[in-house]
């Protein structure tokens, strides 16, 4: 079975080794807290260091774990609603036993990704301005969630006023083109807030 895994610090990892279960989330947030508990797969733990941990100065290790050797659930899930690509949760304690092979990252070990997909290129992490509180995973979930209500809100404002407006105009028809018109423009909008939000990477 393919493997997956999880950034740990290396205190947590030694207090786990020693009651023989894993039960830290992510940075800063525990299973309890969070209800599972955050891993990648080959291709997507660097990008995650490099996001979320890229100012931890203690020690870290990176965990491979064996799915088939856990006996909770292990489910493919967005990280936030509308993202391009999904990660696995594990939903429970993850045994010691289910871990396979620790590897440091002080020395940014590849780890090889699966066939057919391209590794996180392991670049050296961005300098972090200490006097900047850095984003957890569950602060930068909540956000995109505000982000995408408030796109499907301004989709609805303009296309409700669209419909107000249309039903000024002489005819039945009125509120329909009205509201057909909002919509259009309303859909157009949100997309440039989109990508304003969302710039496509250059090639």
């Amino acid at each position: 079975m393919t493997p997956i895994f999880h950034l740990a610090l290396l205190h947590d990892w030694e207090d786990a080794q020693r009651t023989g279960a894993y039960t830290v989330s992510t940075r800063g947030r525990t299973l309890a807290e969070e209800g599972f508990i955050h891993a990648s797969r080959a291709d997507q733990w660097t990008g995650v260091r490099d996001r979320f941990y890229a100012d931890v100065a203690e020690p870290m290790v990176l965990l491979q774990i064996d799915p088939a050797l856990l006996d909770v659930p292990v489910i493919d899930e967005e990280p936030f609603p509308g993202a391009t690509e999904t990660f696995p949760h594990i939903y429970g304690p993850l045994p010691v036993t289910a871990v396979v092979k620790t590897i440091p990252l002080d020395q940014r070990v590849a780890v090889e990704a699966p066939a057919g997909r391209t590794p996180s290129p392991a670049a050296p992490a961005a300098p972090v301005r200490p006097d900047v509180p850095q984003e957890s995973f569950t602060r930068a979930y909540f956000r995109e969630v505000f982000f995408n209500v408030a796109v499907v809100s301004i989709v609805l404002l303009v296309g409700t006023s669209g419909m107000a407006l249309g039903a000024t105009l002489p005819g039945d028809a009125g509120p329909a083109v009205g509201g057909l018109l909002g919509l259009v423009l309303g859909i157009l909008l949100a997309v440039r807030v989109y990508r304003y939000r969302h710039p496509r990477p250059e090639r």
